[in-house]
């Protein structure tokens, strides 16, 4: 397959496609006259890592996935711990996210949002004291 089938197979666009193969994800074998030639597992790697990283996995994450998806040997506490770590990130983003939000709802409520020039919301961002 060329680039573009496989993009169209994978779902990934071929400039991804590209860069995973710059980085060592995949490794299409080369035509005589230099062009891609993407085997069915090439594919299947593709579209493993359009997943990996829609869950939103790192590069360096989907890296030792794909290779302990690759180990036949593997034990799956290995990709447990791949993934328990990658939910403890995501559980601390949503943490972060939901104070985010607290706050600015909090200051969005206080602010009376009419024609007074005072504004909690401006005077929290200045850093002034309340």
């Amino acid at each position: 397959m060329n680039i573009g089938d496989v993009a169209d197979r994978s779902g990934l666009p071929p400039k991804t496609i590209r860069y995973y193969e710059d980085i060592g994800l995949v490794r299409p074998a080369r035509s005589g006259n230099g062009y891609r030639a993407f085997s069915e597992n090439d594919l299947h790697k593709l579209a493993f890592l359009g997943r990996a990283r829609a869950l939103g996995f790192s590069i360096e994450d989907c890296r030792r996935l794909l290779g302990l998806y690759e180990d036949s040997g593997r034990e799956s506490a290995q990709v447990k711990a791949v993934a328990e770590e990658h939910l403890a990130e995501i559980d601390a983003k949503i943490a972060q996210l939901q104070a985010m939000r607290d706050t600015l709802a909090h200051l969005v409520r206080t602010c009376h949002g009419d024609a007074r020039p005072d504004c909690p919301i401006l005077s929290d961002l200045a850093g002034d004291p309340a």
